[in-house]
């Protein structure tokens, strides 16, 4: 069986390790406690969570013991790693609603407190929130220089246009929650975001200096997944419409299914060894096929496969491959009322009594076309169709036979413009 480091670095998962040598001993020798923080700045992950998720569920399937602690406390002073600006402080009551919903999600994704080693799901509230400014200066803050915090990259960034007190002693917090793991559950491996790198090492820092004038054999190491770039240079988890987001409710499985099937050539495999869990002779073969047939784009519909499945769930996965076909094919009256909600999300809707209507009214009132004219004219020439069949008539009445589900009605302007009527 290939090392987990080893086939970590393959799929090019490692930004920077703490002793890799010696956490290559250590995970070799123990069933390793390891965990990464997911604070609460939303109500909902997004696909750049995913990555850490995913590695969480690596070092599970290879024997360890992963814990995913919710940011319950840290989520309401706000992390500056990463960011040019002050975070807005979001008041208690949201931030524990946040924190709940990300647990529901993550819980999900890594079924918590199952199988021999289960994924365990901490909150760090449960220990910051009791703390007292007293006991943060006396028992963490002590043990920093201030010199030793402006050198990280999170507040160095940050000096010359602010940095609040509340983002800067941050770093204090989450060092706190490492040493918390440490001595709780006997967690040595932190792993995170390559901007977390600061926070891990000052964990690190604070179980060793806690702990100087004991005599422990201290092991405890950081590890952090690399920054995802996308080869043409936009930010990877954004589209037009905004983040891609893990709950349906915000981002259909439809459009997060869209999302992974229209991934650039260049960045395809990259993602399907990210975020994949399929073996690397199939990643080969997968590569071979897309320079042979890129037209095919295998690749894309597998990355596409996997990520709805592992998010969204097998029904899921299937609705939104109905809902492509359908699109593709023109066959939309094989969809249900929930997968025209969801292909159709985003499309102009015009709203109207259920009435007969001719079709030229329904262009101009719709705003399909823009007169009578140009509507008799869009008709003619063949560039209308009504639920996926063209319509040539200029004196077609549309009626209840093309409502589907008793309450829609897809109507479609030349080769991509979709418009959805519907009936209220």
């Amino acid at each position: 069986m290939m090392d987990l480091l080893q086939d970590l670095e393959n799929r090019g998962l490692i930004n920077q390790v703490t002793d890799r040598e010696g956490l290559q001993k250590h995970l070799k020798e123990n069933q390793v406690t390891l965990y990464c923080g997911f604070d609460p700045t939303a109500d909902s992950l997004h696909i750049g969570h995913l990555l850490p998720i995913t590695m969480l569920k690596r070092f599970q399937k290879a024997g360890h013991r992963p814990i995913a602690l919710i940011g319950g406390g840290t989520g309401m002073i706000g992390d500056p790693s990463g960011r040019s600006t002050e975070r807005s402080l979001n008041e208690a009551e949201v931030v524990h609603g946040y924190a709940e919903k990300i647990k529901q999600q993550i819980g999900k994704l890594l079924a918590f407190d199952q199988g021999e080693n289960p994924v365990v799901a901490r909150n760090n509230h449960d220990w910051l929130a009791d703390l007292t400014f007293i006991d943060v200066l006396r028992d963490v803050g002590k043990h920093f220089t201030v010199n030793y915090m402006l050198a990280k990259d999170a507040v160095a960034s940050r000096i010359e246009d602010g940095i609040s007190y509340t983002e800067f002693s941050y770093m204090l917090l989450q060092s706190l929650d490492y040493m918390k793991l440490y001595e709780e559950e006997n967690t040595t491996l932190q792993i995170g975001g390559s901007d977390q790198w600061g926070n891990i090492t000052a964990g690190m820092e604070l179980i060793r200096r806690t702990r100087e004038d004991k005599d422990e054999d201290i092991q405890v190491f950081g590890l952090t997944v690399p920054l995802i770039t996308k080869a043409d240079g936009t930010k990877f988890g954004k589209t037009a419409g905004g983040a891609i987001w893990l709950d349906p409710e915000k981002t259909s499985p439809y459009e997060f299914y869209q999302f992974w099937i229209n991934t650039d050539d260049r960045d395809v495999i990259k993602f399907i060894r990210y975020f994949t869990f399929i073996p690397e002779e199939e990643v080969l073969e997968l590569e071979r096929e897309l320079k042979q047939h890129p037209e095919k784009r295998l690749p894309h519909r597998r990355l596409a496969e996997e990520m709805t499945k592992m998010v969204h769930g097998e029904d899921a996965l299937k609705q939104a491959q109905n809902i492509t076909e359908a699109l593709f094919s023109g066959n939309i009256k094989q969809l249900s009322m929930s997968e025209i909600k969801q292909g159709f999300k985003d499309v102009p809707t015009y709203e109207m009594a259920k009435e007969e209507i001719g079709l030229v009214e329904l262009l101009v009132n719709a705003n399909i076309s823009s007169s009578k004219r140009q509507a008799r004219e869009d008709i003619k020439n063949g560039a209308i169709y009504i639920n996926g069949e063209r319509e040539q008539d200029v004196n077609y009445t549309v009626t209840a036979k093309d409502y589907l589900e008793d309450t829609f009605t897809v109507i479609r302007r030349g080769k991509k413009r979709y418009f959805l009527i519907k009936y209220i």
